[in-house]
């Protein structure tokens, strides 16, 4: 009974150590200067009127670009780097 219980906690010590690694992070702020033209262009078509503020490089490559529209509504949209639009919020 006593080497279920020490291999029953031996296990769970195990899950909980490996469980407390470093994620990477999902996303990455940039300066909106290093946004690649075309990725920019593409948003300002897609969002017109929106003065985007900030720019995250996401972990699976795309662009994600957030602004606000001339009465304050916080806008964004993510773009792949071949310039497809994935999402627009």
């Amino acid at each position: 009974m006593r080497t279920i219980v020490i291999a029953v906690f031996a296990g769970l010590m195990a899950v909980v150590v490996a469980g407390c690694g470093e994620k990477k992070a999902a996303k990455t702020a940039m300066e909106l200067k290093d946004v690649p033209p075309d990725i920019l262009k593409v948003a300002k078509e897609k969002l017109p009127g929106v003065a985007f503020d900030a720019a995250y490089r996401e972990a699976n490559g795309s662009y994600e670009l957030r602004g606000k529209e001339k009465g304050g509504k916080v806008r964004e949209i993510d773009v792949k780097p071949d310039g497809t639009v994935e999402e627009v919020q």
